[in-house]
C-alpha cells in the first residue's frame, strides 16, 4: 500500500508559524514586554491589527481551547444570575472594543462571562477624524473621540446571526451623528429593533462626550420619553430583554437623583456606571500634552474613583432596586473587588484590557473564587 503525503500550502504554515511565535511570546515574555512592541505603534492602527491578529489565531478551531486553557476560570462561586440572566462570571468586556460584533465568539476564550457590542447606530458611520485615539502610558489612560464609528446595524447583525458560541451578549445602541435629538428615539428604536433576536441585553448610551448634543438626553424629559418609548417595545414581545442606561460619571448627585427616579418610573433593570469623562483631573501626564490632544473621553485609572463614588451613590440612594454593572478604571483585581464593594453586580473592563492583557479576566476571576 501506497501513502502519498501531500505538502502543506504556504498559507497553513504561515498560520502556524504565527501560532508558535504568539506561543512562544507568552512563554518567554511577559505581557508588558509585548505591550511596549504594540505601545510603539499609533493606538488605532493596533486595535485594527489585534482584531486581524484574533481572528488569525482563532482560524483552528483548536486555537480556541488552547487560549481557554490558560485564560478561562471556572467555578459556581464566579456564576452570578443578574435581571435574569445567567453569567458564568461577572467579568465583562465593555462597549468599544468590539464595536461591530466581529470577535465577540472568539473573547470567550479569554475568560468573560459577556461581551457588549458596539455602540450601534441605524446606519454606519466613519466616526470623528482622525486621529483620535490617544494613550496616556503615565496614568495607564486613554482618551477617545471615536464617535460611534461603526459599520451600522444591518452589518451588525449579518455577524450576530452567525453567533458559534453561548457568551452573553450585550447590545450598545446610540444614535447617528447626523440625526437630531428631536428624532433620535428613531434611532433608538431602530437599533432595538433590528437587535433584539440576536443580543441577550441592551446599553442606551446617551452618554458618550463624543457625538454632539448627544449628552443632552441624559436629561430628565428627553431621557424618559427615550427609555419609556424602548420599554413600549419590549413589552410588545413575547419575552422582553433586560434594558440598562449607560451613564456619564460627571453627573451631579442631583442628577444622579434624577437618574434613580427616571430608572423607577420606567422600570429599566439598571445603569452601566460608568462612560468615559471630560475631566482632566488629577493626571500624571503633562499638561501641554493634554491640551495639544484635546476634546474627547477619558476612560482608565484616573476614572476609578469617580465611578465607584457613583457606584456606592445609587446603590444606597436606590436601596440596590435596580442592576449596576461597573466600569471605570479596573486594572487589578483589588480594583474589580472594590466596584463590586461600591454595589457593582457586574463589571466590565476596556483600558485595564489594553494595559494588562487578557490575563487580567484571569486574575479578577481567581480573586473572587478566593472570597
Amino acid at each position: 500500500m501506497t501513502i502519498l503525503f501531500t505538502e502543506p500550502s504556504n498559507d497553513i504554515l504561515l498560520i502556524l508559524f504565527f501560532l508558535l511565535l504568539v506561543i512562544l511570546l507568552f512563554y518567554i515574555f511577559s505581557y508588558k514586554f509585548i505591550r511596549s512592541v504594540l505601545f510603539i505603534f499609533k493606538p488605532e492602527t493596533v486595535h485594527h491589527l489585534s482584531f486581524k491578529f484574533l481572528s488569525f489565531i482563532f482560524i483552528l478551531p483548536s486555537q480556541l481551547y488552547f487560549w481557554k486553557y490558560f485564560f478561562t476560570v471556572k467555578n459556581n462561586k464566579l456564576k452570578r444570575n443578574i435581571f435574569g440572566i445567567n453569567f458564568d462570571n461577572p467579568v465583562g468586556l465593555a462597549a468599544g472594543f468590539d464595536k461591530d460584533a466581529k470577535i465577540f465568539d472568539d473573547l470567550k476564550s479569554f475568560g468573560f462571562g459577556f461581551v457588549e457590542i458596539g455602540t450601534v447606530t441605524p446606519l454606519s458611520q466613519e466616526g470623528n477624524p482622525q486621529p483620535r485615539l490617544f494613550r496616556l502610558k503615565k496614568d495607564k489612560a486613554i482618551i477617545n473621540r471615536m464617535g460611534f464609528n461603526n459599520e451600522g446595524v444591518e452589518a451588525i447583525v449579518s455577524r450576530l446571526r452567525r453567533r458559534k458560541s453561548n457568551i452573553i451578549v450585550g447590545g450598545n445602541i446610540g444614535k447617528n451623528k447626523i440625526t437630531s435629538n428631536d428624532k433620535a428615539i428613531n434611532d433608538y428604536e431602530i437599533c432595538f429593533e433590528k437587535l433584539f433576536d440576536y443580543v441577550d441585553y441592551f446599553v442606551v448610551n446617551v452618554s458618550s462626550p463624543n457625538t454632539p448634543g448627544l449628552r443632552e438626553l441624559q436629561d430628565k424629559e428627553p431621557l424618559t420619553r427615550l427609555l419609556n418609548r424602548l420599554q413600549e417595545l419590549n413589552n410588545l414581545k413575547l419575552k422582553p430583554k433586560p434594558i440598562l442606561l449607560k451613564i456619564a460619571p460627571d453627573l451631579t448627585n442631583t442628577h444622579l437623583d434624577d437618574i434613580i427616579k427616571i430608572i423607577a418610573e420606567t422600570s429599566l433593570d439598571g445603569v452601566v456606571a460608568t462612560n468615559t469623562t471630560i475631566s482632566r483631573g488629577n493626571l500624571l501626564t503633562n499638561k501641554d500634552v493634554i491640551e495639544k490632544i484635546g476634546y474627547g473621553g477619558l476612560s482608565g485609572q484616573p476614572l476609578k474613583d469617580r465611578s465607584n463614588e457613583v457606584i456606592s451613590y445609587l446603590s444606597h440612594k436606590s436601596n440596590r432596586s435596580f442592576a449596576i454593572i461597573g466600569v471605570g478604571g479596573i486594572n487589578s483585581a483589588q480594583d474589580a473587588i472594590d466596584k463590586l464593594n461600591a454595589g457593582a453586580d457586574l463589571i466590565q473592563i476596556y483600558s485595564g484590557f489594553i494595559y494588562e492583557g487578557p490575563s487580567l479576566v484571569k486574575k479578577i476571576n481567581k480573586e473572587l473564587i478566593k472570597l
